[in-house]
C-alpha cells in the first residue's frame, strides 16, 4: 500500500514537470516569435523596405523624375494629394532631376484638394524655376484632374485619352415620395432655416436649390479662371470649352487643352533628354493603408449629405 501511494506521487510529479514543461517551450516559442518580428519590422524600416522610396534612386545620374496621380483626387483616397505633393518635392529636391513628369490617370475629384496640389505646383515652379514639370495623361484627366494639370509648363496626352469636363456638379438623392409610400414620417430638428440644407429626406424648395446653384456657378467660375491663368492664349475662343464637356487627346491639343501627344517615355527622351527615368511616388506602408481607410470611412459618414466635386 505504502509503495503504491509513493509511485503515485512519483507519477504524478513527474507528469507536472512534463507539463510545465511544454508550458514553458509553448511561451518560449511565443516570444521568439515576437522578438523575430519586431526585428524584422525594424530591419524593414531600416532598409526602407516599408513606406520608403528607394533610396538607390537618388544616387543615380541625370534623369526624369515621375510621380503618379491616379484615381479620385481626396484626402486619404487613393489619389492622396499629400502623397502626390510629397512625391513632387522629393522629385524637385533631387539633385539629379532634370525634368519632373506628373503622370495622371483621374477622373476628378474634391474641389478643394485639387486646388492645394495646383497650388503646391505653381509654388514647386517658382523654387526651382531651372526644373521644368510636364504633364502626362494617360486614359483620363477630366475636371479636378485638368484643374490641376493647367499648372504644368506643358501637358501631353495620348490621342485617345480623354480631357476636360471643365464643370463643377453636386448630386445627391431624394427619397421624400419612398418614404411618404412606406408611412415613414421624417422628424428633423433645426436651429437655423437652412440648417437642413440638402437634406435628401426633406422636399428642395426655390431657396435652397437657388442657393446650391449660386455655389456652383461661384466654384466654376474659379474653375474657369485657374484654367484661363494656366494655358494663356494657348486656348482657343470657344466657349464649349467650359461647359462640361470632354474631348480626346487629339482633338485636346487643337482646342489648346494639352500641347502635344506623347507617353512618359517620349516626353523624357524627346523633351526632357533625360531617357533614364525615376520613380518618385512614396509607397505607403501597410499601417499607413489601413489609417487611411479609416480615415476615408469617416470623411465618406460625415460628408453624405453633400457630395460637391469637380468631375
Amino acid at each position: 500500500m505504502q509503495e503504491n501511494w509513493e509511485r503515485q506521487a512519483l507519477t504524478d510529479l513527474l507528469q507536472a514537470g512534463i507539463k510545465e514543461q511544454r508550458r514553458a517551450r509553448r511561451w518560449g516559442i511565443f516570444f521568439k516569435i515576437i522578438g523575430f518580428s519586431y526585428l524584422f519590422l525594424l530591419l524593414a524600416l531600416v532598409l526602407g523596405w516599408v513606406g520608403q522610396r528607394n533610396l538607390e534612386q537618388t544616387a543615380r545620374g541625370p534623369h526624369t523624375a515621375l510621380v503618379n496621380l491616379d484615381g479620385v483626387i481626396q484626402a486619404g483616397g487613393e489619389g492622396d494629394i499629400g502623397v502626390v505633393a510629397q512625391g513632387l518635392r522629393d522629385a524637385f529636391d533631387d539633385v539629379n532631376t532634370k525634368g519632373v513628369i506628373l503622370r495622371v490617370n483621374s477622373p476628378g475629384g474634391s474641389p478643394v484638394q485639387s486646388g492645394q496640389l495646383h497650388d503646391e505646383m505653381l509654388r514647386l515652379r517658382k523654387a526651382h524655376p531651372a526644373i521644368p514639370l510636364y504633364v502626362v495623361v494617360e486614359d483620363i484627366c477630366a475636371s479636378g484632374c485638368y484643374y490641376t494639370a493647367v499648372a504644368a509648363n506643358s501637358i501631353y496626352a495620348d490621342k485617345a485619352s480623354i480631357v476636360g469636363s471643365i464643370g463643377v456638379l453636386m448630386d445627391g438623392f431624394g427619397f421624400t415620395d419612398t418614404m411618404s409610400k412606406l408611412g415613414v414620417e421624417r422628424r428633423l430638428l433645426t436651429a437655423g432655416k437652412n440648417k437642413g440644407f440638402l437634406d435628401p429626406f426633406s422636399p428642395l424648395n426655390d431657396t435652397q436649390r437657388a442657393k446650391a446653384q449660386e455655389m456652383l456657378d461661384e466654384i466654376h467660375a474659379q474653375f474657369i479662371n485657374v484654367v484661363k491663368e494656366g494655358r494663356g492664349k494657348r486656348l482657343v475662343d470657344d466657349p464649349e470649352l467650359f461647359s462640361g464637356l470632354v474631348w480626346s487627346g487629339e482633338k485636346s491639343v487643337k482646342l489648346g487643352l494639352v500641347d502635344g501627344l506623347g507617353s512618359v517615355g517620349s516626353v523624357a527622351r524627346d523633351v526632357v533628354k533625360a531617357e533614364d527615368v525615376v520613380d518618385f511616388t512614396p509607397q505607403p506602408d501597410y499601417l499607413d493603408r489601413l489609417a487611411k481607410r479609416m480615415g476615408i470611412a469617416a470623411a465618406s459618414t460625415l460628408g453624405s449629405r453633400l457630395d460637391l466635386q469637380l468631375r
